[in-house]
C-alpha cells in the first residue's frame, strides 16, 4: 500500500453560511463557506413561495402575441402598396 495518499481529515471542520449561522462537520477542509444552509434555505424555514405557473404562461403568451402582431401588419402594409401599384399602372 502508498503510504500518505488520502487527504488530511478534519473531524471539527467550520462551516460557515452566508446568513452567519455557523456549524460543525468532519471534512477535509478545515473551513468550508455556504451560500445556503438549513437555518436559511426556503424550505426549512417554512417561507417558501408558490409560483402562479399558469399566470406566467399567459404573460409568455400574450408577449408573443405582441412580438408577431407587428411583422403581420407590416407584410400586410406591403401587399396593400403592391397592389395600389399594379391598379395605378
Amino acid at each position: 500500500m502508498q503510504k500518505d495518499i488520502h487527504p488530511t481529515y478534519y473531524p471539527d471542520a467550520k462551516v460557515t453560511c452566508a446568513c452567519g449561522n455557523s456549524f460543525t462537520v468532519g471534512s477535509t477542509k478545515e473551513t468550508i463557506s455556504v451560500e445556503v444552509c438549513a437555518a436559511c434555505h426556503p424550505f426549512f424555514t417554512g417561507n417558501e413561495k408558490v409560483m402562479d405557473t399558469a399566470g406566467r404562461v399567459e404573460k409568455f403568451k400574450a408577449r408573443a402575441k405582441q412580438a408577431t402582431a407587428p411583422k403581420n401588419k407590416k407584410t400586410a402594409t406591403k401587399k396593400k402598396e403592391t397592389k395600389q401599384a399594379e391598379t395605378e399602372a
